[in-house]
């Protein structure tokens, strides 16, 4: 685990500018670092960085940048590769010097070029340069664990694990992209491949990216849409194969995970995904593992108490602290320093906290991410399954928007929960439901979209990028027909797999975690795992309303029912509280009329009158379409990034 960064420039970037950019990034790993510069091809001079967070094999053969024997290959890495045991010996006419995965992926390369990404399995970003053939690859893992941005200028390319290593970069002037500023303060991320600067992407989930001779090429090597495609083509469809055969590769998933030169334990948040994973690796450990819980004075967030019990069942040894509201909020202004584009997903706070306590006894942490996107665990999937029951009757209600009633239509009478279904008629969109007029807020915050029209569902929007600047055309990403699926909870699923988890739920967790220099691995996001549950039947997993049944199923041979089954809490700050109380001077002051003058983003009069609206009236609730903290806080989230990166 650490941070890399490097370009592949004609432009002079000296070896000193190089590591200070490296060093923006000393969290992520403050064990060692190596900075080196190579002439390439064509002019070229290709600059390779790495900060280390040591993890396997400590002594100095871990060092990167690392080479190849023959000198052909120069690779610097974030990340870890879980199968490289198995690789080894795969590879075995190579002479190995060390213990390092590192050293595995030089040998893959050798062995089958860039078709190395098929037999490497782990969490990764990559960069590789073969001198033989003078292509520079920069590779992502599967499903997007681990960052890697790119800023490319037409002509010369520079990439690191975050961007402030590309802001440190000579000659790096930042421009903000303002067509994803709507999206944002809806989504409260920016989805890759865009990024808050012009001209600076992320490269996606699953892909890699080829530089030679000034020019780029793509390719994704692992698509969820057409491995979905291709393994539920093979179902299982014995339930208790399916259990069996899911329980057996989470218990290799568990077990590869676990291997590290250092202290290791848990997240243990009472939840069914955390307690399954910290169940397994105490199966395979053969001493109390470490847990970590952080507990909450506000009882209907809090499960600590839970993860207490389910410790005590399995023998852990726990740890636990409970935070306070102030705790939480004194870490608000150290978002954007660590989140260095705005995110405004405020569990960033709590995920922030359990990584501090981690980090006092461990150096990597299990974590029980992906159990609700692989397996129907979110409460939205409830949600999409009722719009699909009523889509037809929504349509028939749909048609009331049509008949006058005084200034509006019968439609607008209808209660706010009827028309977010009567209204979602696109069937690119379908399991993206929010409200019009929540849609319409955020667009209008934009300066410039004050007379465009939306010529399309609130839904459609989600999935559209307005080029502000550029006559306003719509660019579309992609849409729901893709996955080729009729059932709305499995197409809302791959959907969020593609976008809701690697570019919110990962990137939570790798800033939070990294701020402390602390690695988190999630088993459930293995490959071969992965890769089952797309065998496995949609009824073994939403069964009856049962959301994820068969890892339920799984966690109670480990755990007793009773100490598991109960509503699924999730946390979340008191935006409403904290941006009307004591972040209240500071939001005005981000939207006076003269600070949003001075920006040139926002449509000033549109923004300063909805905060100060916002600050008066406070939060409408989510049944009521005007639940405007989530825009209110993604804003002042923005303002905050800005203000620290941009002023």
């Amino acid at each position: 685990m650490c941070g890399i960064c490097g370009y592949i420039s004609k432009k002079r970037i000296t070896e000193e500018q190089l590591r200070i950019m490296n060093d923006t990034m000393y969290h992520r790993g403050p064990d060692d670092s190596g900075v080196e510069i190579y002439s390439g091809a064509d002019d070229y001079v290709i600059g390779f960085a790495q900060r280390r967070l040591s993890i396997l094999d400590l002594s100095p053969l871990g060092h990167q940048p690392m080479h190849s024997e023959n000198g052909r290959l120069s690779v610097v890495y974030n990340g870890e590769i879980f199968n490289y045991r198995e690789l080894k010996e795969e590879l075995s006419d190579y002479e190995f010097k060390s213990n390092c995965d590192t050293e595995v992926i030089i040998a893959a390369y050798l062995k089958w070029g860039i078709d190395m990404v098929d037999h490497i399995h782990g969490m990764f970003a990559i960069a590789i340069y073969d001198r033989e053939t003078s292509d520079v690859y920069l590779i992502r893992d599967r499903i997007g664990k681990k960052p890697l941005f790119y800023w490319f200028d037409g002509e010369n390319i520079v990439f690191a694990s975050e961007l402030k290593p590309i802001m440190k970069c000579p000659g790096f002037k930042p421009e903000i992209r303002k067509q994803v500023i709507s999206r944002f303060l809806l989504q409260q991320y920016i989805a890759a491949p865009d990024t808050i600067f012009t001209d600076v992407y992320k490269l996606e989930a699953g892909s890699y990216l080829k530089f030679c001779a000034g020019k780029i090429t793509k390719k994704k090597y692992w698509d969820i849409k057409e491995v979905y495609k291709e393994m539920s083509k093979d179902p299982v469809r014995s339930y208790a194969e399916a259990k069996e055969g899911l329980k057996e590769r989470l218990k290799k998933s568990v077990a590869s995970r676990m291997i590290a030169d250092v202290p290791l334990g848990t997240f243990l948040s009472g939840g069914y995904d955390s307690s399954l994973i910290t169940a397994i690796a105490q199966e395979h450990s053969d001493r109390p593992v470490k847990t970590f819980c952080i507990g909450f004075d506000v009882p209907r967030y809090n499960e600590a108490e839970y993860a207490k019990e389910i410790a005590k069942h399995l023998g852990t040894d726990h740890t636990e602290l409970y935070i306070s509201e102030k705790e939480m909020f004194e870490l608000v202004s150290s978002i954007p320093q660590y989140y260095d584009e705005p995110f405004a997903d405020n569990s960033e706070i709590p995920s922030m906290l359990v990584s501090k306590l981690a980090k006092q006894d461990v150096t990597v942490a299990l974590s029980g991410d992906g159990g609700d996107e692989f397996f129907c665990g979110y409460n939205v999937y409830d949600n999409v399954r009722t719009a699909q029951l009523l889509d037809i009757p929504g349509a028939i209600v749909h048609s009331l928007s049509r008949i006058k009633s005084g200034d509006g239509t019968l439609l607008d009478k209808m209660p706010f929960r009827v028309k977010v279904v009567a209204n979602n008629r696109d069937p690119e969109t379908k399991t993206q439901l929010v409200s019009e007029g929540y849609v319409r807020a955020s667009h209008a915050f934009i300066s410039g979209n004050e007379d465009m029209d939306i010529p399309m569902s609130a839904a459609q929007y989600l999935a559209t990028d307005y080029n502000v600047g550029s006559n306003m055309q719509p660019v579309l990403y992609p849409v729901e027909s893709l996955y080729g699926v009729n059932n709305f909870q499995i197409r809302r699923m791959l959907l969020d797999m593609d976008t809701y988890l690697p570019e919110d739920i990962l990137v939570k967790m790798d800033r939070a975690s990294m701020k402390y220099s602390l690695e988190a691995r999630c088993p459930i996001m293995d490959t071969e795992v992965m890769e089952y549950s797309f065998r496995i039947p949609h009824r073994f997993k939403y069964n009856r309303g049962d959301k994820k049944h068969i890892l339920k199923d799984i966690a109670y041979d480990y755990i007793p029912k009773e100490l598991l089954e109960r509503p699924k809490t999730g946390f979340g700050v008191p935006m409403d509280e904290w941006l009307r109380g004591p972040l209240r001077e500071q939001l005005l002051d981000y939207s006076s009329t003269s600070f949003l003058s001075k920006q040139d983003i926002f449509d000033v009069n549109y923004v300063s009158n909805f905060i100060n609206d916002y600050v008066v009236k406070g939060d409408g609730g989510p049944a009521t379409g005007a639940n405007y903290s989530k825009i209110a806080w993604s804003f002042y989230i923005f303002q905050q990034w800005y203000n620290f990166h941009m002023i």
